[in-house]
Parts: structure tokens; sequence; C-alpha cells
């Protein structure tokens, strides 16, 4: 892709339902295969209680840093396409479900429209999501303010690391 400019971004993923790792696995590789999209670095893979809803069974989460020449709202189609393929039913917030993909960050744009809104609104009160975006970007801001500080502040007991490293994708 000479002449065209890549943005950082940040994706995070998700699923408690079949094989969350597998459909995190299958997600990133839609991803990744994508022209205009690679992905650069992903987390290791964490068990977590759910998050607002918590009649359900436990979360796998992950996070995934891209590089990408297409625009926010396309990267998010992208995601949205990808939990089509998996066949993500969006039945209940914060409900069970095969696989989540949400769009973390976009460089440093601060974007707010209709279904699209960077950073993600709740990632800073999130340990499932700020745990695995630490493990892979401990140096990252989030409005000025580091990862880590944000962690510091949330409570981390429960979540389990899986795997050991972040190639679990590209495995299988």
């Amino acid at each position: 892709m000479s002449g065209r400019s890549r943005n950082p971004a940040w994706l995070g993923l998700g699923g408690n339902l079949g094989d969350p790792q597998d459909a995190m696995a299958r997600a990133l590789q839609a991803i990744d295969a994508d022209l205009r999209t690679r992905v650069c670095a992903v987390s290791s893979v964490y068990r977590t209680p759910p998050w607002g809803k918590t009649d359900q069974p436990d979360f796998l989460n992950a996070v995934a840093g891209v590089e990408t020449g297409r625009s926010p709202r396309q990267l998010l189609d992208l995601c949205l396409e990808a939990e089509k393929g998996l066949k993500r039913v969006r039945a209940e917030r914060w409900g069970p479900r095969t696989i989540d993909i949400d769009l973390l960050l976009f460089g440093d744009l601060s974007i707010n429209e209709l279904g699209l809104e960077v950073p993600h609104p709740r990632m800073t009160q999130r340990a499932f999501v700020l745990l695995p975006l630490a493990e892979i970007a401990p140096e990252l801001k989030i409005g000025g303010r580091g990862v880590a500080q944000f962690l510091a502040s949330l409570d981390t007991k429960g979540i389990d690391r899986v795997t050991a490293d972040g190639d679990w994708w590209r495995q299988g």
C-alpha cells in the first residue's frame, strides 16, 4: 500500500458462547486478510467474569493492535463483517455472544458519531480491556493518561491469563 498512510488502532475482542478463542482467532485472521489492515500485536487470552450482566458464563477476552488504511468507520464495518461471518447475534446488551469486536482507539482521534464512539466510552472502566491492552501497549495513553493509571484503579481479581502469549490466533 505505497503512498497511503496507515493508522494505528486497537480492537477489543471477546466472547462466551461456543469456542470463543477459536472465534476470536478466526475474526483476527479475517481482519488480517483485509488488504488495507494488518494485525500487528495481539495480547494473551484472558478468562474474565461477565461485566454488566453477570448471570452468564465467563468470557474470553483479548486485545489486538492493527495498522489500517481504512477510516474508523470502515474499520468498524470490517469488524462487524467479521462478527457477522461468525454468526454474532445481538439479542441482549452485555449478554452472551459468540464474538464481540470493539473499536477501542483509532490513533489519537476522538469520534462521537451515531454508532461509532472512539475512544470506546467504557474502556477505561473495564479491566478485561485494560489488562490485555497493557500487556501489548504498556506506554499507550488514553486521553493523556497511561493505561496503567486506569488499570491501577480497577479490580483484576478473577481475571486469569489463558494463553502464554499473543501467538494463539495464528495456531490451528
